[in-house]
């Protein structure tokens, strides 16, 4: 790919369960750019507090993402029901948002070419310094999204537990203060339940080409085929 070394930074935002982390890591193989899910960042906050029990959240957390290591997060299966309930009010927290949001802009600055997934990415994480390229806002139905989590769960929770629980969730996400679940203007909608694997991997990479064609010219070659 000519100009594989030129920054590109990708925001995908989304409900829970909606696709996104699928549709980065997509994303991140086509254009070899490092995939950040920051909803795992979260979660394993949540796993550390539940494990360790700390009677001072902030001083451990902040001790624990302060050289925090990304394989260590991707290693861990972090969806458990338990993670998921306690990770709602924990996002809510701003001392926690910052703590972590610290942890992300070092491996942006890190990695120019990368792909940032979440609920804030295009809205406060990338919205400046540096700035996003292309951004993404992912939907599902709730039904499907709530059977791709339940099979993800590998069925040990009743599906409706797991769909109570995902409306929740971005519900909550769209409420909360600090840092809401919002499609920001130009963001482009990908609605992964009307889309298979290859449409959705079409429409993400048209826009991406677009950029990249505006950005380096007319003789960018775009994206491995």
């Amino acid at each position: 790919m000519k100009f594989k070394n030129k920054p590109l930074r990708i925001a995908c935002d989304g409900e829970s369960a909606s696709g996104k982390s699928f549709a980065s890591r997509l994303i991140g193989r086509k254009y070899g750019l490092f995939v950040l899910n920051s909803g795992l960042a979260y979660r394993y906050a949540s796993f550390l507090i539940i494990k360790h029990k700390p009677q001072k959240t902030i001083s451990f957390l902040k001790k624990k993402f302060k050289n925090l290591n990304y394989k260590k997060i991707t290693r861990r299966n972090l969806h458990a029901q338990e993670i998921s309930d306690h990770v709602v009010n924990l996002a809510k927290k701003k001392e926690i948002r910052k703590i972590i949001r610290i942890w992300q802009k070092k491996k942006i600055k890190k990695y120019p070419r990368i792909c940032c997934e979440g609920r804030d990415q295009a809205s406060t994480i990338l919205k400046k310094n540096p700035k996003y390229d292309v951004a993404f806002y992912f939907t599902c139905k709730l039904k499907i999204a709530s059977l791709r989590r339940w099979r993800d769960l590998k069925k040990k929770v009743p599906l409706k537990e797991v769909e109570k629980s995902l409306k929740n969730r971005t519900l909550q996400d769209k409420k909360r203060r600090q840092n809401p679940l919002i499609k920001v203007p130009n963001a482009v909608e990908i609605r992964t339940h009307l889309l298979t694997k290859l449409q959705m991997l079409q429409k993400m990479s048209k826009e991406i080409d677009k950029k990249l064609v505006l950005k380096y010219g007319s003789n960018f070659k775009t994206s491995k085929k």
